[in-house]
């Protein structure tokens, strides 16, 4: 691992975390330990699609220090999973990080061993915008989860997870821990999801998103030069998704304002997000569907969701359907209230961090 910054450090402006881009916050000191880097390369990686990519990449960061007990098992590893086309560094950021990894928080670094890996397909992992492009594999959820477990087992030598949490995507991949590997963690916590396959308006915009990109000729099969036009239109179909519209009118009450907004937004998401790895992520989703083994998670789980998240509308009563079938799952719907931003409520830890608390100290 290699070391990014002396001892204590001040955070970027970053995107906050996956489908919540607005939540970029100022230059501000944090006091838990710094972030140690790392990559872990997979040989030969096969893709659920009969795909093989020679050398796979997972990069990631991690907080804090592994402690292990007198076999030399892991006892404070925590895995947090980050959403589409976000990043593990999200969870840097100040509104995230000093609200859980500081000192006498929830997920304290000095008590904690926290590992935050880039997705395939995100970040400094392996993606199609490294040179592949359009003959970069057809990735699924089921492929990234499989790589997680492969650099937290093989990589760094854990063998059992204190707790396994995600947001968005990263909830999603949160049911699919649960379900997989039932025995090797403590407790999951995914936060902004539902665990079903994604069906209704949710699949209406990832289709809409991927259409966009696919018809446009400027991506000419993924072998553009410059970013085609779609791009656009498929950052418009994201703002939409994850945007809540309570803020975004206190934010912009006037016309020109809510102007402005919008042309820094997509200026500043044209400069970052390539035309491929967007459409590759939104892609991955299409064979998601845990719910028919809910009832092989045995860890303590709390799926918390709030009620002015237009993905997953709590009035499609799906979690307090598919909730049942986990032997110790619990619901948490947030009310919709001042400091709830929709769907990307789950950047906000001041939302639900009583809740993780109370997580972690079930047995």
């Amino acid at each position: 691992m290699r070391l990014v910054h002396p001892a204590r450090y001040k955070h970027p402006n970053l995107l906050a975390l996956a489908l919540f881009p607005l939540l970029a916050l100022p230059h501000l000191a944090v006091a838990y330990p710094l972030p140690a880097t790392g990559d872990f390369t997979i040989p030969n990686f096969h893709f659920a699609s009969g795909e093989t990519l020679p050398a796979l990449t997972i990069h990631y960061r991690t907080v804090g220090q592994l402690r292990r007990d007198a076999r030399g098992n892991a006892t404070n590893a925590v895995l947090i999973l980050h959403g589409t086309t976000g990043t593990g560094s999200g969870f840097l950021t100040y509104r995230f990080a000093n609200q859980l990894f500081d000192t006498g928080q929830p997920l304290d670094a000095e008590k904690y061993f926290l590992i935050l890996p880039d997705g395939i397909g995100h970040g400094k992992s392996s993606k199609p915008s490294d040179g592949l492009h359009a003959k970069f594999p057809a990735y699924t959820y089921g492929d990234m989860v499989e790589a997680q477990h492969r650099l937290v087992t093989d990589g760094l030598k854990i063998s059992h997870l204190r707790l396994v949490m995600g947001t968005s995507m990263g909830a999603m991949h949160t049911w699919m821990w649960g379900e997989q590997w039932p025995d090797m963690m403590d407790a999951l916590m995914p936060l902004a999801s539902a665990p079903v396959q994604i069906a209704g308006r949710n699949r209406m915009m990832r289709r809409l998103i991927s259409t966009s990109i696919r018809s446009d000729p400027d991506w000419n099969h993924g072998n553009y030069t410059s970013p085609p036009r779609g791009l656009d239109t498929a950052l418009a179909m994201l703002f939409i998704m994850v945007s809540s519209p309570i803020h975004e009118h206190q934010d912009a009450p006037t016309r020109d304002e809510a102007d402005r907004a919008m042309d820094d937004w997509m200026a500043s998401e044209r400069r970052v997000l390539d035309a491929n790895d967007m459409l590759y992520a939104f892609e991955a989703s299409r064979d998601y569907d845990p719910s028919p083994g809910l009832e092989k998670i045995r860890a303590p789980l709390y799926a918390v969701n709030t009620a002015d998240d237009e993905v997953n509308p709590p009035e499609l009563g799906i979690l307090e359907r598919e909730i049942k079938k986990v032997k110790k799952g619990r619901y948490i719907l947030i009310p919709t209230g001042p400091n709830t931003h929709g769907h990307g409520s789950h950047s906000r830890p001041e939302l639900w961090s009583t809740y993780l608390e109370e997580l972690l100290a079930t047995k």
